[in-house]
């Protein structure tokens, strides 16, 4: 199949450019998240941490995720590249933390890709009946795998094809998990199940959950469910007006997110209690089943909401593959990383190389993680997913700050200014640096819920060792390839007013080479 590498006195990396709109690309920025995957895996844990007020944490998790979502809003105005963050940070803290936000955004996404591809696998063996094999680890990481392969292999084939996929996934999600809500509330009114409790909007409120150890224990759990929505802005080079787009679609998809979570929150609350949800590890089938009853129509619900944690997970898992390959493309395409990745499809438009190796390392990781635990008898594969938190509010946090870095001298200039590119971003970074330091103080301890390894807590261990090895490895790069290295931070007077005056940034480089010199 023809490749080539990116034309780069275009100013483009040869993706096929205007094929998103903002619907297409709202849907694939929710269905990134998983929002059924998402409550069915951690709603149980915020239960357990906050109780009755679980309502309260999914809306003020909700606060830290909208504030970044204004960042990647104002940044990508300034220059729509898919390499959102690597790219955003290198213009505005230099090329050594841009590498840094770059290797965060890849790591999330392969530290989840086993967990999104194992529960895709154990589900639709669930939903066959095959439940021997869906509790069997090796048989869901084969089929797992296959998900991977599969998905990657849509991404490969175009965009569009990855979008109208999300929409028919993310629609069967949705309608199944607002049917969930709504029969739950139903039913506490009308016939008042045994264990339930009439909705309340003192749920609502976080300052009644009664220590703030409890409110920092549900915003962390709580705060994983929102990522992933900015693979919005990853597609931005591929979206029609790709300054302004993206980071609409990326505000209005943690808008929707918040409103999904706090409905099917309550809903489940009311119909079951905090106890029940809190005693669950995958409340959206053990409640359903509740909701639903199991005969007739009831069965075929039942049938469809794991349906719906089905495509919530497979969605998710195509939709981590492109961020993950859009990252890889853009520092191949700037010379953070081996051209190779900057390879394209010429026919499909699409990064090939960077997909495929990306499917690839996620099986190899995914069967790694389960070969280790099967023969340690360690949780090396739960671990792993719970380190991923440690990513997130790394590269989420990054973002915040880079916005107001980059947009520093404008910042005063009017009060929507600082609003919007200071103090929101500088509340959501706060917020997910403190989110950043209590996981890797909490982790640290033996007792975090998974082992011990190298002296410290098995989450902290991977997590911090993960980000850390990204070092040796820029430190290879910069002494094989320097040119990346040497490029300075955008000058102040060439940044663009982010009320829109003066157009978006330079590609990546071009400011460098024409205007500062080099190292």
């Amino acid at each position: 199949m023809a490749q080539t590498s990116v034309d780069h006195e275009a100013g483009g990396k040869g993706l096929k450019t205007g094929s998103l709109g903002l619907v297409a690309v709202i849907v694939i920025g929710v269905a990134s998240t998983a929002p059924g995957y998402s409550l069915a895996a951690s709603l149980g844990g915020v239960s357990s941490a906050v109780g009755i007020q679980a309502p309260a944490i999914m809306w003020f998790a909700f606060i830290p995720m909208a504030c970044i979502a204004a960042a990647y809003f104002y940044l990508n105005k300034a220059d729509p590249d898919c390499g959102t963050t690597f790219t955003w940070v290198t213009r505005a803290m230099g090329p050594k933390t841009g590498w840094f936000g770059g290797w965060g955004i890849v790591l999330a996404d392969l530290v989840i890709m086993p967990n999104l591809a194992g529960i895709s696998g154990q589900y639709l063996y669930l939903l066959f009946g095959a439940d021997k094999l869906a509790a069997n680890p090796f048989a869901t990481t084969v089929l797992g795998c296959v998900f991977i392969l599969a998905m990657s292999w849509i991404c490969v084939i175009g965009i569009e094809l990855s979008a109208r996929s999300q929409v028919a996934l993310l629609g069967t999600e949705v309608t199944v998990l607002v049917a969930f809500a709504i029969v739950s509330i139903y039913k506490v009114y009308a016939n008042h199940p045994k264990g339930s409790i009439t909705p309340s909007l003192s749920w609502l409120n976080p300052l009644q959950i009664g220590s703030f150890s409890a409110l920092s224990a549900g915003l962390v759990l709580a705060v994983f469910i929102y990522w992933g929505w900015d693979t919005a802005v990853s597609v931005n080079e591929e979206c029609e007006d790709s300054a302004r787009t993206p980071g609409v679609a990326a505000v209005l998809s943690t808008i929707i997110l918040l409103l999904i979570y706090v409905i099917v929150t309550v809903g489940a609350q009311a119909f079951a209690g905090p106890k029940v949800l809190a005693d669950s590890t995958d409340v959206i089938n053990d409640v359903g089943k509740l909701v639903f009853g199991s005969s007739g129509l009831g069965h075929v619900m039942q049938k469809l909401l794991i349906i719906s944690v089905l495509t919530s997970a497979a969605a998710s898992c195509q939709t981590t593959i492109l961020p993950a390959a859009r990252s890889a493309l853009s520092m191949g395409v700037h010379g953070a990383a081996p051209k190779k990745l900057a390879e394209m499809n010429t026919r499909r438009l699409t990064p090939e190389f960077a997909t495929w190796l990306f499917g690839a390392i996620s099986c190899l990781w995914y069967v790694g993680l389960v070969s280790i635990s099967y023969w340690t008898k360690t949780d090396a594969y739960s671990s792993s997913i719970a380190a991923v938190g440690i990513m997130i509010a790394f590269y989420y946090g990054l973002t915040g700050y880079a916005c107001i870095a980059y947009y520093w001298r404008f910042i005063f200039k009017s009060a929507k200014n600082f609003l919007l590119v200071g103090v929101l971003p500088l509340i959501g970074s706060g917020i997910l640096t403190f989110v950043l330091v209590k996981t890797l103080i909490d982790s640290f301890k033996e007792d975090y819920g998974y082992g011990k390894l190298l002296g410290a807590g098995t989450v902290f261990t991977i997590g911090v060792g993960l980000l850390v090895l990204g070092l040796p490895l820029m430190l290879l790069w910069m002494w094989r390839s320097p040119t990346f290295f040497s490029y300075r931070r955008d000058p102040v007077d060439m940044r663009p007013d982010p009320d829109g005056n003066g157009g978006p940034a330079p590609m990546l480089g071009t400011i460098t080479k024409e205007s500062v010199n080099a190292r």
